[in-house]
């Protein structure tokens, strides 16, 4: 079984060390290099070509969001989880917008971090059920588009589908909920995502909130 490559980006190196003995307790996951700054971070990606980049938000000189930006932009097939002590609105946006794959804050559990990482190695999107409810006030309050419909280019099924998406939902969860299979979902997302326009499943979580589609898509179904 090919292991989740991990690189450590944090400047304290007790955190690090930490971070490496529970990761590599995993035996799906192998920690591959740490760095304590952006420089550090940058030159390990380019060494170890890691799966996930767990990523500090602050660090001396560059902080961690734009270490992100640039190994989005020059290694794209390295996905980078935020992990951060601090529960800020305006961090979250800003790493989201750097390309962060996913944000979880330093205070969750061991087993957490974990599910978030093998989400992120999945290929969904992550982020902090804390910080979720924050987010989406945030995005509302923002001046609508005036362009008309900004969801008249999905059909019915997309729209619901794309309501999921902004419920934080996984690819299985989806379509446990809409009776697809996990392929399927994956079709439709990539589908909506060339009709949006839009780079990546948060963008797609933000645009749907940020234009209210809990008042187009049907309501959430229940499971169980």
């Amino acid at each position: 079984m090919n292991k989740t490559r991990i690189l450590l980006v944090d400047d304290h190196e007790v955190v690090r060390l930490g971070l490496m003995t529970l990761l590599n307790d995993q035996p799906g996951f192998e920690v591959v290099g740490e760095a304590g700054t952006a420089a550090e971070a940058l030159r390990a990606v380019e060494r170890t070509s890691p799966d996930i980049v767990l990523m500090d938000i602050r660090m001396p000189g560059e902080d961690g969001i734009t270490a992100t930006r640039a190994i989005t932009e020059r290694f794209p097939q390295s996905k980078v989880l935020m992990l951060t002590s601090f529960a800020d609105d305006e961090l979250l946006l800003r790493a989201i917008r750097a390309g962060a794959s996913g944000y979880v804050l330093k205070q969750v559990g061991n087993a957490e971090l974990v599910r978030a990482i093998d989400a992120i190695t999945r290929g969904d999107a992550l982020l902090d059920p804390a910080m979720t409810a924050r987010l989406l006030a945030r995005v509302r309050e923002k001046e609508r588009r005036a362009e008309g419909d900004p969801f008249r280019a999905l059909s019915d099924r997309e729209l619901e589908l794309l309501a999921q998406v902004a419920r934080g939902k996984t690819n299985d969860e989806i379509a446990a909920v809409l009776s697809l299979s996990e392929k399927t979902v994956r079709n439709y997302i990539s589908s909506i995502r060339e009709k949006l326009g839009l780079n990546n499943r948060i963008e797609l979580a933000l645009f749907a909130m940020e234009h209210d589609i809990f008042n187009r898509a049907p309501p959430d179904k229940k499971t169980g």
